[in-house]
C-alpha cells in the first residue's frame, strides 16, 4: 500500500526535481537579479527626491541666516543677502526637468508619472508670456512708465561711452579737435608702452622713439605755445608745446630753435635731432599728452 506523503515532503520532492532539471539543462538561476530593474528605478527616484529636499534645506538655512540679526556677523549676513538676491528662473528649471523626463521616460518607465500634456503646455505658455513681457518692456514708448525712443537711444549711447577707457576717449577727443603732422622723418626704434629696461632705457615708454641722423630737422606736430625749452633732466634738450589741454614733447635734441613763451604753427622747425640726456643714439623722443595722461602716438599718426 502506497504511503501518503506529507505536505513538507511534497515540497521537498518538488524542489529536488526542479534542481535536477536545471542542472541537466546546464542552466543556473540566480535570484540576485530578481526585481533588479525595479530597484534601480526606485533608487533613482529616491535620489531625485533627496536632491530636491537638500536644495530646499539649503535655501531655508540661508533664509534663516538672512533674518537672524544677532546670531551671525554682518559679513555673513551680507554674503547671504547677495546669494538670496539672485533671481531664480523657475520656468527654466521646470523646462529642464521636463526635458529630462521626456528624454529618459523610455529608459526609466517610472518617470512617466511626472509627464502630462497639460503641464508641458503650461510650461510653453509661461515661457512664451515671459518672452513677450520682456519684448514689450523694451519696446514700450511714451505713456506712464514708458520712454521716448530718442531718450532710449541717448541712454544707450551714454552707456556705450561710459564703457570706453579714458585712453580711448582721449584719442577720440584729439582726433576730433586737432590735426597732427609727422614731427621728423626717420625709423621707429622703440614704441609706446612696456619694454625691457636698462640703465638708460625706462621700463614704461611714455612716447615713441624715431631714429634719425644727427641734426635732422624736427617740426611742430600741432600749433601751440612753447611752455618748456630746457636742456636739463633725463630728456636732455627738450621742448614742450601746449594747445589747450594737449601737450606734445620733443626730447633728446641736439639744438633748440625756439624759446619758452613762443607761439608756433604746425610745420614750424623747432629743433634738431640729437642724443642728449639718457639716450643710446641720435633720435627724437616724441610724446602726446592730454591733461598729463600719455597717449600712444601711433593711435594718432601713422608711423611706418
Amino acid at each position: 500500500m502506497e504511503r501518503t506523503m506529507t505536505q513538507e515532503e511534497r515540497i521537498r520532492r518538488a524542489e529536488e526535481i526542479y534542481s535536477r532539471r536545471k542542472r541537466a539543462n546546464g542552466v543556473r538561476v540566480s535570484t540576485s537579479n530578481v526585481n533588479k530593474n525595479e530597484k534601480v528605478k526606485i533608487s533613482l527616484f529616491k535620489k531625485m527626491l533627496i536632491q530636491i529636499a537638500i536644495c530646499i534645506i539649503i535655501y531655508v538655512i540661508f533664509y534663516v541666516i538672512k533674518n537672524s540679526n544677532y546670531i551671525f556677523s554682518d559679513e555673513v549676513l551680507t554674503k547671504t543677502k547677495e546669494f538670496l538676491s539672485y533671481d531664480i528662473n523657475f520656468g527654466h528649471i521646470q523646462n529642464s526637468i521636463s526635458s529630462f523626463i521626456n528624454e529618459n521616460k523610455d529608459k526609466y518607465s517610472f518617470l512617466s508619472i511626472f509627464e502630462t500634456k497639460e503641464d508641458n503646455k503650461n510650461v510653453e505658455n509661461n515661457v512664451e508670456n515671459s518672452n513677450q513681457n520682456q519684448t514689450e518692456s523694451v519696446n514700450t514708448v511714451g505713456g506712464i512708465g514708458g520712454a521716448d525712443s530718442n531718450e532710449v537711444a541717448e541712454e544707450k549711447q551714454e552707456d556705450k561711452e561710459t564703457k570706453k577707457s579714458q585712453s580711448e576717449l582721449d584719442i577720440e577727443y584729439i582726433k576730433e579737435n586737432f590735426e597732427f603732422m609727422m614731427p621728423v622723418k626717420g625709423t621707429v626704434t622703440s614704441r609706446y608702452g612696456k619694454r625691457e629696461a636698462t640703465e638708460v632705457v625706462s621700463a614704461n615708454h611714455s612716447g615713441i622713439d624715431i631714429g634719425a641722423d644727427q641734426g635732422t630737422p624736427i617740426y611742430a606736430a600741432i600749433d601751440g605755445t612753447v611752455t618748456v625749452a630746457s636742456s636739463e633732466g633725463e630728456y636732455g634738450k627738450h621742448i614742450d608745446i601746449e594747445n589747450n589741454d594737449v601737450l606734445t614733447r620733443y626730447a633728446h635734441c641736439s639744438k633748440l630753435l625756439v624759446k619758452k613763451g613762443q607761439k608756433v604753427k604746425k610745420g614750424d622747425k623747432i629743433a634738431l635731432v640729437g642724443s642728449t640726456g639718457n639716450s643710446t643714439g641720435p633720435h627724437l623722443h616724441f610724446e602726446i599728452r592730454r591733461d598729463n595722461r600719455t597717449i600712444n602716438p601711433e593711435s594718432i599718426l601713422d608711423f611706418k
